[in-house]
């Protein structure tokens, strides 16, 4: 793929999938702070993960070109486990090496928006490390907002990290209800 191909954002099919999200999960854990795991996923772990998100309801949408190879991917999850967390997700968006820097990941990030305002959440979270200028320039053009920070919550080759907490009110549910 190169700038100005076409790209197309589906939902993500666990059976057809599965590996090429494992192989961009793992380059991310073994090579980057994007993920602060240290150990590359199974296909075990990974079709647990596809389960997990399908039971919640929670999307996985995978960016692919003309030709249906995939590019990166996009998810969210449960913010945290109380009922009063229910309208906050916090998400997840990772790009195969060879297409980062190509629209990509801003594909990817406004699919997932309009994914979380369609099943009416309220909150965006993004965790982001904060070494990584790309990624949270990439939540700024979205409107995302620096909510916290902390030091020193996580390490990871050889050093301590520090997590940026950027979120986005989407303002949908229009009615919000308790429980």
């Amino acid at each position: 793929m190169t700038q100005g191909s076409p790209m197309r954002i589906i939902p993500c099919d666990p059976d057809a999938h599965l590996e090429a999200i494992r192989a961009i999960m793992n380059e991310a854990i073994v090579n980057t702070t994007a993920s602060w795991a240290h150990e590359p996923r199974t296909p075990g772990d990974m079709a647990a993960w596809f389960e997990a998100k399908a039971v919640k309801g929670h999307p996985v949408l995978i960016a692919v070109d003309d030709g249906g190879a995939p590019l990166g991917f996009a998810t969210f999850g449960t913010f945290r486990e109380h009922s009063g967390y229910k309208y906050t997700v916090e998400h997840s968006v990772y790009v195969d090496k060879r297409f980062r820097g190509l629209g990509v990941g801003k594909a990817l990030l406004a699919e997932l928006i309009a994914a979380a305002a369609a099943r009416d959440f309220h909150v965006l979270i993004g965790a982001i490390d904060a070494s990584n200028p790309a990624s949270i320039a990439l939540h700024r053009k979205f409107g995302f907002v620096h909510c916290a920070s902390i030091r020193e919550a996580g390490f990871k080759f050889g050093r301590w990290l520090d997590v940026e907490f950027y979120q986005l009110i989407i303002g949908t549910p229009l009615s919000p209800a308790v429980g």
